[in-house]
This record gives structure tokens, C-alpha cells and sequence, in this order.
């Protein structure tokens, strides 16, 4: 996802000076091109993330489309209240590249553990909040980003899904379907869909309905498509590589409570309101933490196989 963001980020760039790439001193194999071709257009504020937030907010107020970029937490995290008081509530044009979401960067341990941030990011005023799920939706965030009002925080996976043709067209605030069932269907954003996707297909061979909806906007959220779903699904369950307080299972739950109708089960799956202190790649911890396309499975058998209404 990042290659593809800095890709896209390219092209825009060729088309509009207006566009400004600011680094927190990382990324150079991958912004050595970008920072080539346009110099007017590249800063590297150095490790100095809050400094970074506020020439960003200040060149977006004078017209400028900023993105800000680096490892997950230290770019939205360090700089929290610059992202605050700075950006979001003059609606400036910051857009936050969060690099590693979830647990990408998972060896170098819990200071790099993306694993609160759409909680924090989405409870912010201004502020749109993207996780796109696989290139498509990459390429898309990057440049619907520059057009959307207030900051936009973009978090991107190491991970990523198969680019597969969705039930639904591309658009801020919309859920994304890639599927549709009738008696089970998941809720997910970032990478993860991957593994999502394949406990789906295990739940199908089992005799199960299953749809599956990506999430690429968590905020503004779209309340309608869950609402709607209440009424047609048996059990809604979400699927988040981040804590379940406040992500996405947090959006989709009140948005259900918000129905007039719900599901028989709501089950949230996700990092289960903990600090991630084991090391190792993300495939090793989402095991670990039982949010692998297994866990997912697993989990998602023990809630329906005790509901008579939905029989395999």
C-alpha cells in the first residue's frame, strides 16, 4: 500500500504544484523519486513530528494540499494536539499518511503497534478517516484525500487484500461490498480483509450465507449501509487489526443501536483491549491474537452455531 499511496502521490504531484509531501526523516527508498522530480514540492522536517504538523497546517492554510508521512504512531500520535489545534480546527488541508498500520511493523514492538489510532483519529472533529483494504482503495484515498475539507488521516497496512471486482462503486463515506449473505456478514477495513475473506470462503463450505463489506471510510461513516443490514443479516461481525474500544466494531455498534431493527449477533473481533507486548511479523500476531483468517473463523462459528435461527 505505501508504494502504491507514493505512486499515486506521484502522479498527482506532476499535475499539481499545489501538492506538498512532508517526511518525518524515513522513507527515503521510497521517496528518493518523489523528492527528485519536484524538490519545490518535498520537505524533510526530520525527526521533529510536531514541527512537521505545523508547517503542514500553515502551508495548507495559505492553499497548499499537504501530506504528512511516517511510521504509524509517531505521525498522528507524537503530534496529536498540532493535529488538533493546528489543523483540524482551522480545516486545514492536512493529510496524515499513517505508514504500517496495525501491527506492520510488528518486530520492532509496542511503540510501533498501530493499534489505537482510528479510535483516537475518528473522535476528532475535521477530521476524515480512511483504511483502505487493498490497491484499489489505496489509489483512491490518496487522491480523494486532496479534495476532501479538514484534515484526512490515511492508514496504510503492510498487508493487503486481493483487488477483487466490489458490489459497490468507490465513494467517501460508503461502504464498499464485496459480497452479500443472509445469515453472517463481516465488517472490515485495512488489510486484514484478506484473511477475512478466507474464513468466509471455510464459512461457506460449511452451508453458510456470508457477505463480506469493506470499510475504506471509517469517518464519515456509513451508518445507512449498516442500518440496512440489520434488517437483512443474522449476525454482523466486525474484523479490525486495532483495539475493539473505539475502531471500526465501535462505529458499527452504534450504528446498530441507532436501528430500528438488529441483527440476532453482533460479535466485535479484534485486539481485545490490550496492549500488544508480544513481538514478531503481523502474520505471527494476528495469530497470536486470534484475528488470522483461523481465529476469524473460529470465532465466528462459536457465535452462530449457538443460534437455532441460523442453521447451517
Amino acid at each position: 500500500m505505501r508504494d502504491e499511496f507514493i505512486r499515486t502521490l506521484t502522479t498527482m504531484a506532476q499535475a499539481d504544484d499545489s501538492i506538498v509531501l512532508i517526511t518525518g526523516d524515513l522513507g527515503f527508498g521510497v521517496l528518493t523519486e518523489f523528492a527528485e522530480r519536484f524538490p519545490k514540492q518535498f520537505i524533510n522536517a526530520g525527526v521533529a513530528e510536531q514541527n512537521m504538523t505545523g508547517i503542514a497546517a500553515g502551508m495548507a492554510l495559505e492553499g497548499y494540499k499537504v501530506y504528512t508521512y511516517s511510521i504509524a504512531n509517531f505521525v498522528f500520535m507524537r503530534c496529536l494536539e498540532q493535529i488538533r489545534n493546528d489543523a483540524a480546527y482551522h480545516d486545514a488541508n492536512v493529510n496524515v499518511v499513517s505508514v504500517g498500520g496495525g501491527f506492520s511493523y510488528g518486530a520492532l514492538g509496542i511503540s510501533h503497534h498501530a493499534t489505537e489510532d482510528l479510535a483516537i483519529m475518528r473522535s476528532q472533529p475535521n477530521v476524515s478517516v480512511f483504511c483502505p483494504s487493498d490497491l484499489d482503495e489505496t489509489r483512491w484515498v490518496t487522491e480523494v484525500s486532496a479534495k476532501t475539507k479538514g484534515v484526512s488521516y490515511l492508514r496504510l497496512d503492510k498487508s493487503k487484500a486481493d483487488d477483487a471486482a466490489p458490489l459497490g462503486p468507490l465513494a467517501v463515506g460508503q461502504a464498499r461490498p464485496r459480497s452479500s449473505g443472509r445469515d453472517i456478514t463481516f465488517v472490515t477495513a485495512g488489510g486484514i480483509l484478506q484473511d477475512v475473506c478466507i474464513a468466509a470462503d471455510r464459512l461457506r463450505s460449511d452451508g453458510y450465507d456470508v457477505g463480506v463489506i469493506s470499510m475504506p471510510t471509517i469517518k464519515p461513516f456509513d451508518h445507512s449501509t449498516i442500518q440496512k443490514l440489520a434488517g437483512e443479516c443474522r449476525a454482523v461481525i466486525t474484523v479490525e487489526e486495532h483495539n475493539v474500544v473505539g475502531g471500526l466494531g465501535s462505529a458499527v455498534a452504534e450504528s446498530l443501536m441507532a436501528s430500528p431493527r438488529r441483527p440476532e449477533i453482533f460479535r466485535s473481533i479484534g485486539l481485545q483491549d490490550q496492549f500488544s507486548s508480544v513481538v514478531g511479523s503481523q502474520a505471527y500476531l494476528r495469530t497470536h491474537y486470534g484475528i488470522d483468517a483461523q481465529g476469524i473463523y473460529e470465532k465466528t462459528r462459536q457465535a452462530v452455531v449457538k443460534s437455532p435461527a441460523i442453521a447451517a
